[in-house]
């Protein structure tokens, strides 16, 4: 067993592949659009997704403050970063910072939603 994808709904999903493909480096896997005309887009890694709905008829109120966050692991938080302000100057919500304790370096970062992305660098 493993984990397959969360999914999120987003309300432009141009903004979204600018953020997490074009500024943070994520890949997009797949995408259909369903009999009911939701768009759906699968971007991430090997391992997991992020499926991403867009309706374009308008589709459900997007409430970003009820997941505290998502994280992707990136070669380095730093760079990550300074490439994510530079490309879509996302509100940052906390500098990097090292935690000793878990062998990491974070930052996190709003995305055009509001959710909020936690870049995550192993320091091991």
């Amino acid at each position: 067993m493993d984990v397959s994808h969360t999914a999120l709904w987003v309300s432009d999903i141009d903004r979204t592949r600018a953020f997490y493909v074009d500024a943070l480096g994520l890949r997009e896997n797949w995408s259909f659009t369903g009999d009911d005309g939701v768009e759906n887009v699968y971007l991430g890694g090997d391992n997991a997704e992020f499926q991403f709905k867009y309706d374009p008829d308008g589709g459900p109120a997007i409430d970003s403050g009820t997941m505290a966050h998502v994280a992707v692991t990136v070669d380095s938080t730093d760079d990550a970063l300074e490439r994510l302000v530079e490309r879509v100057d996302p509100p940052v919500r906390m500098d990097p910072t090292t935690m000793a304790d878990i062998d990491c370096r974070v930052a996190f970062v709003e995305d055009p939603d509001g959710y909020d992305v936690e870049l995550v660098e192993r320091l091991e």
